[in-house]
C-alpha cells in the first residue's frame, strides 16, 4: 500500500460521513423548522396589526403604503393591511388584485370568530394573513393584515447557505484528523507488515508485543499466539524428520548389510531362509512405520473435515481386532464389557484406535486385557486396561507425544495415532496408573 492511500481512504471516509449528515439536516432541519417559521411569520403580522388598532375609525383605516401588493413580495416581514367594508366592494388600504380580494372576502364573511389566520397562494407564492373582525357602531369591519412568504424562504435559504460553508469548512477541517489517524494507524501496521515479511521467510524468532491501545494489544496477542503456533509446529515438523529419518536409517541398513552380504557371497545367518527372514522382517517393519508415519500426517489434514459419521456397534469392533490379535499371545486373556454400546464415528479411524491401544495392551500386559464401554449423562467412556507393569509418572504426561517410546514400544506413534482420533471426534484421551495395571481411556459425546 502506497504511504498516500491510507490517509486518502480516511478523509474520503470522513468527507462522505460529513456530505451525509449534512444531507441528512439539510433535509429534516428545514422541514422541522417550517412550523416554527410559520408561526413567527403570523406572530409578525399580528403584531404589526396591532400597530394599526385604535378605538377610533378614523384611525382604524390603514394609510396607503408606498409598495403594492406585488412588491411586498421581494421585502421580507413587510406587512400590508386593507380593510373590507359593505361586502367586501370598497377597499380602504393597499390595493390587492380582485382573485386575492375575492378569496380574503369569502373567508371574512364567513369567519366567527375575531381572529382567524389564512394562507393562500398566488402567482406560484404562498401568502399569509390574518383577518380581524372590527365592530364600530353598528356596522363590522374587517382589518386583513398580510406578509408574503418571502421571509421563511429567506431563512431555508440563509440556513442552506450556512450549512454549505459549515460542510465546506468541516471537509477541509476533517484532513487534519483524517491525517493523525492515518499516521497513528500506519506505524503498528508497518511493524506488523515487517513480522509477516520475516513469517513469509520462516524467521519467526522475533516477537510481535504492542502495549498501549486495547485493540492494537489484542491484534498482538493473536499475532504472537499465531507466531507460537509455528514455532511449534516448525520444530515438530523437524522432529518428525529426525524421528523418521532415525527409525527408517536402522531397517534400511540391515537390509544394505544383508544384501550385500549375499552379493559377497557370505550368509549372515546359517542358511540362506534365515537371512531373507531377517530381510523380509525388516522391510515390513520399514513398511509398518512408514505407513503409520503416513497415517499419522494424514490425520492432520483431516482436522479440516469432518469424519464419515456411522453408527459403530462396539462389539463389532472389538471383536474383530481380538479375532486377529489373540494369537500373538497365547496366555492373554480377553474381556469385553458393555458389547451392545453404539455410537457414531469413523469406523476406520476407530478400527486404527483400538488396534493401536490392544497392541499396546498386548505388549505390556501380564495375562489380562479388559475393553469396556460406559456411557453415563451423554458420554460414552471406551476404555483399554492391561495388568502389565504401571507407567512411571513423569512419562504420563508426554506418551502420547510423537515418537515417545516406553520401553517396550515400537515406533513411538501408535499413541499420538489415538490422541488424534479422539480430538476429530472431540473427545480426549488419559492415561492413568491403577492398582493392577494402566488404563487408557477415551471421552467423548455420545448425543
Amino acid at each position: 500500500m502506497k504511504q498516500g492511500n491510507l490517509t486518502k481512504r480516511i478523509w474520503l471516509s470522513f468527507i462522505l460521513l460529513i456530505v451525509f449528515v449534512g444531507l441528512l439536516i439539510a433535509i429534516i432541519y428545514p422541514l422541522s423548522i417550517k412550523g416554527t417559521l410559520t408561526e413567527e411569520s403570523y406572530q409578525i403580522i399580528e403584531q404589526e396589526q396591532q400597530l394599526y388598532m385604535t378605538p377610533y375609525l378614523e384611525e382604524l383605516l390603514p394609510y396607503q403604503s408606498e409598495k403594492d401588493f406585488i412588491e411586498r413580495r421581494d421585502a421580507a416581514r413587510s406587512v400590508g393591511h386593507l380593510l373590507i367594508v359593505n361586502q367586501y366592494r370598497q377597499v380602504e388600504g393597499d390595493p390587492i388584485p380582485d382573485k386575492v380580494l375575492q378569496e380574503m372576502g369569502n373567508h371574512a364573511f364567513k369567519q366567527k370568530r375575531e381572529v382567524v389566520r389564512y394562507e393562500l397562494t398566488y402567482d406560484e407564492a404562498t401568502l399569509l394573513y390574518v383577518i380581524r373582525n372590527v365592530e364600530v357602531g353598528s356596522d363590522r369591519l374587517y382589518l386583513v393584515s398580510y406578509m408574503w412568504d418571502t421571509y421563511r424562504d429567506q431563512m431555508v435559504q440563509r440556513l442552506w447557505q450556512r450549512l454549505l460553508l459549515i460542510l465546506l469548512i468541516a471537509i477541509f477541517v476533517s484532513l487534519i484528523p483524517a491525517i493523525w489517524l492515518s499516521l497513528y494507524l500506519r506505524h503498528p501496521l508497518a511493524i506488523l507488515g515487517k513480522r509477516f515479511e520475516q513469517i513469509s521467510k520462516r524467521n519467526w524468532q522475533e516477537p510481535f508485543l504492542w502495549e498501549g491501545d486495547k485493540e492494537f494489544e489484542v491484534l498482538s496477542h493473536q499475532f504472537e499466539a499465531m507466531r507460537q503456533n509455528l514455532m511449534r509446529y516448525d520444530q515438530s515438523q523437524k522432529t518428525f524428520i529426525q524421528h523418521a529419518s532415525h527409525e527408517l536409517k536402522t531397517p534400511i541398513m540391515i537390509i544394505q548389510s544383508y544384501a550385500q552380504s549375499i552379493q559377497d557371497g557370505i550368509l549372515p545367518k546359517k542358511t540362506m531362509n534365515e537371512t531373507m527372514e531377517v530381510i523380509i522382517s525388516e522391510a515390513n517393519r520399514m513398511e509398518k512405520r512408514v505407513k503409520d508415519m503416513l497415517y499419522f500426517t494424514k490425520l492432520d489434514a483431516l482436522k479440516e473435515e469432518e469424519p464419515k459419521w456411522e453408527t459403530l456397534h462396539f462389539y463389532e469392533l472389538t471383536d474383530e481386532i481380538i479375532e486377529r490379535f489373540q494369537y500373538h499371545r497365547d496366555d492373554l486373556s480377553f474381556y469385553v464389557r458393555g458389547e451392545n454400546a453404539a455410537f457414531k464415528g469413523d469406523y476406520e479411524q476407530w478400527q486404527i484406535l483400538l488396534e493401536n491401544l490392544i497392541q499396546n495392551a498386548i505388549r505390556y500386559a501380564e495375562d489380562e486385557i479388559i475393553i469396556s464401554a460406559t456411557q453415563a449423562e451423554g458420554q460414552l467412556v471406551i476404555s483399554v486396561q492391561n495388568n502389565g507393569e504401571k507407567i512411571p509418572e513423569e512419562d504420563l504426561e508426554r506418551l502420547f507425544t510423537p515418537f515417545q517410546k516406553g520401553n517396550k514400544g515400537q515406533f513411538g506413534l501408535g499413541l499420538a495415532i489415538v490422541k488424534r482420533i479422539a480430538e476429530l471426534h472431540n473427545g480426549k484421551v488419559e492415561v492413568r496408573n491403577m492398582e493392577s495395571g494402566v488404563c487408557f481411556t477415551i471421552t467423548f459425546s455420545n448425543d
